[in-house]
């Protein structure tokens, strides 16, 4: 599909600096990667800005977006700024995180009922930010007409893209996309729209990008976590059939490795890698039995083990 643009989105303790490089080292098809969300960016040279998350050294700049949760326009400015000085052409607004720690501050989607302060917010960004700014979002976080109104204040700027996940706050991930809303509102945007929700595989993928038509830019979230063969898949891409076991064994155990190298040896590691298998499972048979192994190891050696365990008993499905 020649014309199709494929994202990941960013997911906070999984798609980190060495996720995006290892899994950029294994796998294909994706144009481009979204940072977790920064906060707290109080003053210039902002600690949290001097990691590998964002340095230049440890990520492709031209494929890479940073994003700020923030419902602070100077916050935001300084942010642009020290990314546009690292060599970043775009941020990213993060409007669209459902979890009530965040949306019962009125950050993420829970910005989203209050569309006279994202105009303000809007407002004082776009009389100075350098760089392209772009936002990801729901269609409310109450309920989807709350989109409406906010709508009419994103066509006022512009927005370098706008990416909707087609569900409100209060459902979080249940349910079903609501794809038929995301095609009503489609001609009332003016912003190159991005899809994002519910594409799990390459008949998904086919359907709705059937549905959405004419947008031809899709993010990729929980799908591509569980099949990181999901974007070679859709784009028919000669590799996709190639080794799947063994190429999915060996980019976890080079994520392991990474993971255990930067963190000098700590088991801590295996935090963010049982995310992962939470989501990863699914690409197997009997998911729930290897979650059943993986989520009560609390070791290095039974998680290496473990995974042995996994790609000799299982079948890749």
């Amino acid at each position: 599909m020649e014309n199709v643009k494929l994202s990941l989105g960013p997911f906070q303790g999984i798609t980190d600096a060495p996720f995006r490089n290892v899994f950029k080292k294994h796998f294909g098809g994706i144009d481009k990667f979204y940072t977790p969300f920064f906060t707290g960016i109080q003053k210039d040279h902002a600690k949290n800005m001097q990691g590998e998350e964002i340095d230049p050294r440890c990520n492709d700049v031209e494929t890479l977006t940073p994003q700020i949760l923030s419902t602070d326009a100077e916050e935001m400015l300084r942010f642009a700024s020290q990314c546009k000085a690292l060599g970043y052409k775009e941020i990213n607004l993060n409007m669209g995180c459902p979890f009530p720690r965040v949306a019962n501050k009125k950050r993420g989607c829970g910005l989203l009922p209050y569309p006279e302060k994202i105009d303000a917010l809007l407002g004082r960004v776009f009389e100075e930010i350098g760089l392209k700014f772009s936002v990801k979002c729901r269609l409310g976080y109450f309920s989807p007409d709350e989109i409406v109104p906010v709508i009419e204040v994103f066509n006022q700027y512009p927005l370098s893209e706008l990416i909707i996940h087609p569900r409100i706050g209060k459902q979080l991930y249940k349910g079903e996309a609501d794809v038929q809303r995301f095609v009503e509102l489609i001609p009332t945007i003016k912003a190159p729209l991005v899809y994002n929700g519910d594409i799990v595989s390459v008949g998904s993928f086919e359907r709705i990008s059937d549905q959405v038509k004419p947008v031809h830019e899709f993010m990729l979230g929980r799908g591509l976590l569980a099949n990181p063969f999901l974007a070679e898949d859709i784009r028919v891409m000669p590799q996709a059939t190639m080794n799947r076991t063994e190429r999915l064994h060996d980019y976890v155990n080079d994520l392991y490795e990474d993971r255990l190298r930067h963190a000098g040896g700590s088991p801590k590691v295996l935090g963010r890698m049982k995310e992962l298998w939470s989501y990863l499972m699914h690409s197997f048979d009997e998911p729930q039995d290897i979650w059943r192994k993986i989520k009560k190891i609390n070791a290095l050696k039974e998680y290496e083990e473990a995974v042995e365990t996994v790609f000799r008993n299982h079948t890749l499905i």
